[in-house]
């Protein structure tokens, strides 16, 4: 006769086999091991902590990087001559790869507080090398070609970085858990002593990074200065096609104070608004001058150019997603603009006692206004009839001459300055892009009666962060989101703020302390956890359905044969 008696039992963990089996497809129980992780899996955990770190800031900067998709695009157009939405897959690939990575770290984690060995799966490894090499191609290229952009990291920190450091002071309290876990457990008196300098370094570097972090939103409410103007750029391009009247009149509806524009010289001397040499993107000059697309815009007579419809390529292309918010009457406008000329512009803003600041493109040497192109456009800007005290004049080119002729215009620099150089040669404005000022230089500026304009603002932020900064106006795209911006996203005293930053850090020590404490009592007397605990004789408490016998002991009875 044979009986049958249990010897061990284990419980069903079917977390902990998910979590060994989605990350080193260990989804048996004698698969896994509490053995101390071998030095190419510690490589490879390092490896993905690398990748996480680089796409959480590769990741913060597309995000950041909203206010300028424009630009990008045009860039993309300028490079390949097809314009599309290039921000789309870039977006989209790079919150997919951090998805990833981050869940690959959150399976890490889990794997050192059950005490089990890493061992990240070879498909994992691939796809953490992949993730790896493509953020890392990509990081070198934006240094390349759009190096520029990487200073909206510095500034959108000056709005972030106090709750940056919240956030990154919790995750880094949150993990005390796991360190002190493995503190506790652990009879290395050395790898004790790393771990918890290690981690009382990064912790203490948190509490005091407050003092390194600036922001212009950081200062006394009484002393912010009025609400900077805001200017259209290209009118309202977002909502109606760039650089035809019905953008500037959206911009009118938007509580605009101003326009810029992109000025080019037709072949008969007429300046007309155009950003790009070509007419490829915003006319349909291929449909009306096929054999000329490629033409410079310049080359081509008023009389061709008033042609060409300039609203038709907004509907279809759809550049800022849009047009499915225009109503039917809207869209009948768009779709009958024309090319305007800057004198149409000047008198709409004599109109309505708008400024206007235009950027003057020169026509190429074989163009017959090569030599006249200044006095061809001082010419259009006399007779319109606009007062010059609204007109903002940006050419360097035969600047003396143009003070003689026209002395009431504001002579505005797209170049940095010192104050000194601007008041000697009579400038009394400069427009420049936001990231070649800094709050210190804003005030600077400011002091010198230097009315500085900066370019091209499209996020609520960035639009707080200058207006604390005390900017004068701005050049925006989305005119109509700054127009609900009636007072800074956040503004705070420096005592509210250091009261803040000293009880987070109160907090944040009291709870460390206290879990320490807590894991050095839980783990006293315990050489070793074993999240499988082996339960010997449980049969008899449990179901036989939540129980799983792993071995059997044969006990031999009766009388022997």
């Amino acid at each position: 006769m044979v009986k049958h008696q249990p010897l061990q039992v284990y419980e069903r963990q079917l977390c902990l086999s998910c979590i060994t089996g989605i990350y080193g497809c260990r989804w048996k129980r004698y698969q896994r091991s509490h053995d101390d992780t071998t030095k190419w899996e510690l490589l490879w955990s390092f490896i993905l902590l690398f990748t996480f770190c680089l796409l959480l800031v590769w990741f913060y900067f597309w995000w950041e990087a909203h206010n300028d998709y424009n630009e990008f695009n045009w860039f993309l157009y300028n490079r390949s001559g097809e314009w599309s939405d290039g921000t789309v897959p870039i977006l989209a690939t790079t919150a997919a790869g951090f998805t990833y990575i981050a869940f690959l770290m959150i399976l890490a984690l889990c794997h050192v507080v059950l005490g089990q060995q890493l061992n990240l799966h070879w498909l994992h490894k691939i796809g953490v090398a992949a993730a790896l090499f493509t953020t890392i191609v990509g990081v070198i290229s934006v240094s390349q070609t759009w190096g520029q952009e990487w200073d909206v990291i510095p500034i959108s920190l000056q709005a972030t970085g106090p709750f940056l450091h919240i956030g990154a002071l919790a995750a880094v309290t949150a993990l005390s858990w796991i360190v002190a876990g493995q503190v506790a457990r652990t009879e290395k008196t050395m790898f004790q002593v790393v771990v918890v300098l290690l981690y009382l370094s990064v912790l203490l570097g948190l509490y005091v990074v407050p003092m390194y972090i600036t922001s212009p939103c950081i200062m006394d409410p009484t002393t912010l200065k009025q609400r900077p103007d805001v200017i259209g750029h290209q009118g309202a391009p977002m909502l109606a096609p760039e650089n035809t009247l019905w953008s500037f009149q959206r911009a009118l509806q938007m509580n605009v104070t101003g326009f810029e524009a992109d000025v080019a010289i037709s072949v008969d001397g007429v300046p007309f608004l155009m950003h790009d040499r070509t007419l490829r993107r915003t006319t349909d000059v291929e449909k009306v001058f096929p054999d000329r697309q490629m033409e410079d815009a310049s080359f081509f007579n008023w009389t061709d150019l008033q042609q060409l419809n300039a609203g038709q390529w907004f509907l279809k292309d759809d550049p800022f997603w849009t047009v499915h918010n225009l109503s039917p009457h809207e869209k009948d406008l768009i779709a009958n603009q024309t090319v305007c000329s800057l004198e149409q512009l000047l008198k709409m803003a004599f109109y309505h006692n708008s400024t206007v600041v235009f950027r003057l493109r020169r026509p190429p040497p074989e163009h017959p206004c090569y030599h006249s192109w200044v006095n061809d456009t001082l010419q259009a800007v006399q007779q319109s009839g606009v007062p010059q005290g609204l007109v903002m004049w940006t050419p360097d080119e035969h600047r003396a001459q143009v003070r003689q002729l026209a002395p009431g215009l504001i002579q505005t620099s797209v170049e940095k300055r010192s104050p000194q150089f601007l008041h000697q040669y009579g400038i009394s404005r400069l427009l420049l892009r936001y990231n070649q000022a800094s709050p210190q230089e804003i005030r600077n500026f400011s002091q010198s009666n230097i009315n500085l304009t900066l370019y091209t603002i499209n996020e609520p932020w960035l639009y707080s962060v200058l207006w604390c900064s005390g900017v004068s106006s701005v050049s925006s795209e989305a005119s109509h989101i700054l127009k609900k911006v009636p007072y800074p996203i956040w503004l705070m005293r420096p005592d509210e703020y250091c009261m803040m930053w000293v009880c987070v850090d109160l907090i944040s020590f009291a709870v460390v302390i206290g879990i320490f404490i807590f894991q050095k009592y839980r783990m006293s007397g315990m050489r070793s956890y074993n999240p499988e605990q082996i339960m010997l004789s449980a049969a008899v408490r449990r179901s036989s359905r939540d129980l799983n016998v792993m071995k059997e002991k044969l006990i031999f009875s009766g009388p022997p044969q």
